[in-house]
């Protein structure tokens, strides 16, 4: 039986190892699961490169991604709420982001139509309702799964994606299983799938998904 490359993998697995010499203290000070994920997204995304969030929500990984990928990168970021585009295009402009992003009014689904495949280095999703927003407008199990099929379509080699997953609540549990139950039938010879969780919290903790494309 074929295995994937094994410098393959080591490659992916430098870019999820935290290095506690120079680390020190990361994961024990940040406990929020955005704050997990965008340290990985800090190590990844270079200047240049081009991003895509695909919940934008209230803009903070939009706003990460455009200020990495600076001025020569491009950022791609997309909401079905017109809310979350005024809130983010407020939170870019306060926080001085440089001109490199394009916010659309449209669902994730579509967004081989704003990128070419095997051209882009990190993609971001938090699944769930926009905070502060309608918790009647949430993310959905079938067109999660077909973007987040499409988003690795559009990866890089190399290029990274992040899921902060979500569930109970108002939203139930259908989007998490079917989530982790996609993702854990990945082609191992082309993605590196790495799943953490909070492990003594209650009342269903997000749990936050590392993909990197091999």
């Amino acid at each position: 039986m074929d295995v994937p490359d094994w410098n393959d993998l080591k490659l992916a697995a430098e870019l999820v190892v935290v290095t506690l010499q120079e680390k020190k203290g990361f994961i024990m000070k940040n406990l929020q699961i955005t704050a997990y994920t965008q340290h990985f997204i800090r190590q990844q995304v270079m200047p240049g490169d081009i991003c895509i969030d695909a919940t934008m929500g209230n803009g903070n990984d939009t706003a990460l991604l455009s200020r990495l990928a600076g001025e020569k990168g491009h950022v791609i970021a997309f909401d079905i709420q017109k809310q979350a585009l005024e809130h983010t295009a407020e939170r870019l402009l306060k926080d001085g982001c440089p001109e490199n992003y394009q916010l659309f009014l449209d669902t994730h689904e579509n967004m081989m139509n704003y990128a070419k495949p095997d051209t882009v280095s990190c993609i971001t999703f938090n699944l769930g309702y926009l905070p502060g927003g309608d918790h009647s407008i949430a993310t959905k199990a079938d067109s999660s799964r077909k973007a987040v099929e499409t988003g690795l379509r559009l990866l890089k080699k190399g290029g990274l994606m992040t899921l902060c997953i979500y569930s109970g609540g108002d939203t139930g549990f259908q989007e998490r299983d079917a989530m982790l139950d996609f993702i854990r039938q990945l082609d191992p010879h082309k993605y590196l799938v790495i799943q953490s969780e909070y492990v003594n919290r209650p009342n269903d903790p997000p749990i936050p998904v590392l993909i990197i494309k091999l």
